[in-house]
């Protein structure tokens, strides 16, 4: 039997702020439809419980316009109203709210206190689209994931070693000449060039 993970949210005038509490989890999928059903699976603890959520949200979402940012810790959902207007509350309906699902007050303003964009720091949160990414959305979000995307440097220092090796190459061949008693082609030592100035004294001399 699947289990519901612990979900704190927050608002704004023109975004909902959603964070899905599950620490490790293991291939989550996270999606969001037009009509505001935002829907959650994934994996996780010693056990690899099964943990599955369905919200039908208060209004309307903009999916094309949504973010997402999947961590270690939580997975944080940034969700663009389709209508700018205060919800206050995160459900539909006159059903009492889930005991899983809790107002995040490091989050929260209260209606007259909203600044308008850029009040909430994200800390430098990497956050991907969840636009068209369907049910699969949490596996496009992994990008989000912050350092393991960065992995692709590691490659890029490899290529920058093996350039590095290549100069080497080049330098060894370069230098192999210098020490050998054979001159390079066209270009005749100085010991070759005497050898010919004595022929010539010689068949003078002659």
């Amino acid at each position: 039997m699947s289990r519901h993970p612990e979900v704190k949210w927050a608002e704004r005038a023109d975004k909902v702020f959603l964070t899905v509490l599950l620490p490790d989890a293991k291939d989550p999928k996270v999606n969001v439809t037009p009509d505001g059903v935002f829907t959650f699976s994934a994996n996780a603890g010693a056990g690899n419980n099964a943990y599955e959520l369905k919200l039908e949200l208060f209004d309307k979402i903009n999916v094309e316009e949504s973010k997402i940012n999947i961590g270690v810790r939580s997975i944080f959902c940034v969700l663009e109203k389709a209508e700018s207007a205060w919800w206050k509350k995160l459900l539909r309906g006159d059903g009492k709210t889930p005991h899983y699902i809790k107002v995040d007050w490091d989050k929260w303003v209260d209606e007259d206190e909203d600044n308008g964009p850029g009040d909430l720091d994200l800390g430098g949160m990497d956050l991907s689209s969840l636009g068209g990414m369907g049910g699969l959305g949490g596996m496009g979000g992994l990008g989000g994931m912050g350092g393991m995307g960065g992995l692709g440097d590691m490659g890029g220092l490899g290529d920058d070693m093996g350039e590095f090796e290549d100069s080497d190459d080049e330098e060894q061949e370069v230098s192999k000449p210098e020490g050998s008693s054979k001159p390079e082609e066209g270009k005749p030592s100085k010991s070759g060039g005497e050898s010919v100035e004595e022929k010539k004294e010689a068949a003078t001399s002659t």
